[in-house]
């Protein structure tokens, strides 16, 4: 398996500016002759897909959903990084870039991390143009605010609702050029396999899910934007929908799979309230800077939180990490509110739970500026849980939230299948073991908008446009495979539900593979995903039985590959003898309980390769070299 990363040489400030200069190009007349297939319609999909058309490119896009516009991406709240310094508070691109590879725990790729930084900027004025209603301040520039591992304020907002107005920008984009006939929308349409001719990617099978009718569909280029595999612990803060099928299918496909056992767990969600629950709701990010978290000092306290003074109270972190304090990075602010549960000091039902306090915020700034800035998120808080944020404070803890894996990409965010792109959360490229807040929305905009619409002409300029005839044996082999797929599980005829299974797959890798792992529970859960596997193969019951319309027939297909991608993550841990980041051995920590990196054995990306399905993955290693900082060991204190 190829691993080149095709950086480009030169000081680390010129590499994408060199990378610009020497790529080749395709001509305008030229680039109707190209038809491009990008799978996804998120921020990632919808932007790539709109500025690929604008360029000229025959574009077909692809969404399981009716509409764009219910992408996940629609979900994030609290905002979008970018280095424009309105604050004059010392931010620069270069901060940007180091904050976010050293949020990473160093186990990102340092060109891909600093290319970001640098596109971050150009975002911002492409939404602005768009009319995106970011936040401002009274004097007319845009308004920034803190995040989560970063001592300036560069997070742009429009209220807790950015993703949304961020799509609605992308979407308007791309409706446009729907409307002028350079782009096909395929609504409703759920990619089930990758199809490859003479070694490249040439195409998709893809799933009606309003008919069942399976279609072939071909290209010069494939490019994956669909998302994250949060989903596969079953209760996450992704939609229902969002789920890891193309890229798992590309994966088995030959595409490298990096980092699978980097998934992130969020500090601010809604607790658990009961076994009924599908999915958790996210709290923004955003409102640890107003908000402060603490819990009582007495153990199991039955006060109510008004109730309990200032001095019997412990602000954990602000007492652990004085500099960042309640702005700690996820990955480390989610370990501390699950140390103080362990330890019984947790709060709400089942002691699962610690306060987000905006009692101070709002009597030194008001309610109405509290509602300005977080209203509609507070408002969704009180809807669900039945209590009042700005009367009392909102009970968190954490939950999974991102995936930092996903399939491998170089430079030009090609994964190791030649003509098969990967953008977004999709990929692994530029986040390493834990992802800054606000820095998803960058990552996808900048794929989508700058990076791929410019690095792809390269490989489209070297091989020439070349239709592919859809009689082609691989498509028919292909589209024969997925229909043989979904006629055995519509043969299922067990007693167990989707659902049933899902559910205990994702509280075995919640338990063994999430805030923390252990050799001896990874090892347990390499045992227990088989049985499980197994189970769902024997006893899986789908109450309707048609080819046509059939949610349980679209998750059952989904959760097939999770139990394969579940057994991959443990693995993938398993390898990992160190803490960074999010993930979190338990026998590779400091006396203080903070992570311990081993950069001399695993300063690498993890790169694992299909090899069939009764043999074990082959694991390959990309070699990190930070040539313009040190690695040196993550503090936040």
């Amino acid at each position: 398996m190829d691993l080149g990363a095709r950086i480009p040489s030169g000081p680390l400030e010129q590499k994408w500016e060199r990378r610009l200069r020497e790529g080749r190009l395709v001509g305008p007349s030229n680039r109707r002759k190209y038809t491009l297939l990008v799978v996804g319609s998120g921020l990632a999909g919808a932007s790539a897909a709109a500025t690929l058309a604008e360029l000229g490119y025959r574009v077909h896009c692809f969404s399981f959903h009716d509409s764009p516009r219910r992408a996940h991406s629609i979900a994030a709240q609290g905002g979008i990084n970018a280095a424009k310094n309105y604050r004059n508070d010392g931010d620069s691109v270069w901060r940007l870039f180091y904050d976010t590879l050293k949020g990473g725990d160093f186990r990102s790729r340092e060109a891909n991390v600093y290319r970001l930084a640098q596109v971050s900027n150009r975002i911002i004025d492409q939404c602005v143009a768009q009319g995106v209603p970011f936040a401002r301040e009274y004097g007319g520039l845009l308004a920034t605010r803190s995040f989560g591992g970063a001592l300036v304020s560069r997070t742009f907002y429009a209220r807790g609702q950015t993703g949304q107005q961020l799509l609605l920008g992308a979407y308007q984009a791309l409706e446009r050029q729907i409307s002028a006939g350079q782009v096909r929308m395929h609504p409703r349409t759920e990619m089930l396999d990758l199809v490859r001719v003479d070694g490249r990617a040439r195409g998709i099978i893809a799933r009606d899910l309003r008919t069942g009718e399976l279609g072939s569909f071909a290209g010069d280029a494939v490019i994956l934007a669909t998302g994250g595999y949060g989903n596969i612990y079953h209760l996450s803060t992704n939609a229902r929908g969002s789920n890891a099928t193309a890229i798992w299918r590309a994966y088995r496909r030959g595409a490298g799979f990096a980092n699978p056992c980097f998934t992130q767990i969020h500090p601010t969600c809604i607790p658990v309230s009961g076994p009924h629950q599908s999915k958790l709701t996210l709290m923004s990010e955003s409102l640890r800077n107003d908000g402060r978290v603490w819990v009582p000092k007495l153990k199991g306290d039955p006060r109510t939180p008004r109730d309990i003074p200032e001095s019997e109270r412990d602000y954990f972190l602000e007492r652990r990490y004085p500099t960042y304090g309640n702005l700690a990075p996820r990955d480390i602010a989610s370990r501390a509110a699950k140390e103080i549960c362990d330890q019984g000091r947790g709060v709400g039902p089942g002691g699962r739970g610690v306060y987000l306090d905006l009692g101070d915020a709002i009597e030194r700034l008001g309610a109405g500026t509290i509602r300005e800035r977080y209203g509609n998120v507070l408002e969704m808080y009180e809807r669900i849980t039945g209590e009042h944020p700005y009367r009392a404070p909102m009970r968190i803890y954490p939950a999974v939230h991102y995936a930092m894996g996903g399939l491998w990409v170089d430079y030009d965010l090609r994964s190791t299948l030649p003509g098969l792109y990967v953008i977004g959360e999709a990929n692994f490229s530029d986040h390493g073991a834990n992802r800054l807040g606000a820095s998803a929305l960058m990552q996808g905009l900048a794929d989508g908008y700058f990076i791929v619409p410019n690095t792809i002409a390269d490989e489209l300029a070297r091989f020439g446009p070349g239709p592919v005839d859809l009689d082609h044996p691989a498509f028919r082999d292909a589209e024969h495979n997925v229909q043989l797929k979904l006629e055995r599980l519509l043969a299922s005829r067990g007693t167990r539900t989707v659902e049933d299974h899902f559910r205990a797959l994702g509280s075995l890798l919640w338990e063994q593979c999430g805030m923390a792992r252990s050799e001896r529970g990874l090892s347990s859960a390499l045992e227990s995903i088989q049985a499980l596997q197994g189970e769902f193969e024997r006893d899986l019951r789908l109450p309707d039985t048609g080819i046509e319309l059939n949610d349980s027939l679209e998750r059952a297909g989904r959760l097939a590959d999770y139990y394969e991608l579940a057994e991959l993550m443990c693995r993938d841990a398993l390898e990992r003898r160190e803490s960074c980041g999010a993930h979190f051995r338990e026998e590779f920590q400091t006396a203080e309980g903070e992570a311990r990196r081993d950069d001399e054995h695993f300063c690498h990306v993890s790169v694992w390769e299909y090899r069939g399905k009764d043999r074990p993955p082959a694991l390959h290693k990309e070699p990190l070299f930070f040539e313009s900082v040190a690695a040196e060991t993550r503090s936040y204190k």
